[in-house]
């Protein structure tokens, strides 16, 4: 019976830190970089995405 609550304890006392490891919601918006675009598009860094790149 100990070990059974020593356990729950310790699933208890994880649980906080295992909800946070996902990120977050942003996670996939952070993981893009210029690098990422593909030819003929660029990144716009105040929207986190690659835009087509206009010719002026």
């Amino acid at each position: 019976m100990k070990i059974k609550t020593t356990l729950i304890a310790l699933v208890l006392a994880a649980a906080p830190g295992l909800a946070l490891a996902g990120g977050g919601c942003n996670s996939e918006k952070t993981n893009i970089s210029a690098s990422s675009c593909v030819e003929g598009t660029v990144y716009d860094a105040a929207t986190g995405t690659c835009v087509p790149q206009t010719t002026s």
